[in-house]
């Protein structure tokens, strides 16, 4: 699995942050930042919630 970010949609909400911390990040100049583009599957669960979750749709996965 692949998280995949379409930056030129993202405004950086952090709401993916909130719910995955461990592979979403929002540093101070404001822009969004993936810490593991492969997440383990075991974390398919949460990274769902951050797709639908995401304001602005930016946010996808990958198989």
């Amino acid at each position: 699995m692949k998280v995949v970010v379409d930056f030129d949609l993202c405004e950086s909400n952090a709401v993916c942050m909130g719910i995955a911390p461990e592979v979403f990040e929002v540093r101070e100049d404001d822009f969004l930042y993936i810490l593991d583009e492969n997440p383990p599957e075991s974390m398919r669960p949460k990274l769902e919630e951050a797709v639908r979750s995401c304001p602005r749709a930016a946010i996808s996965l990958q198989d």
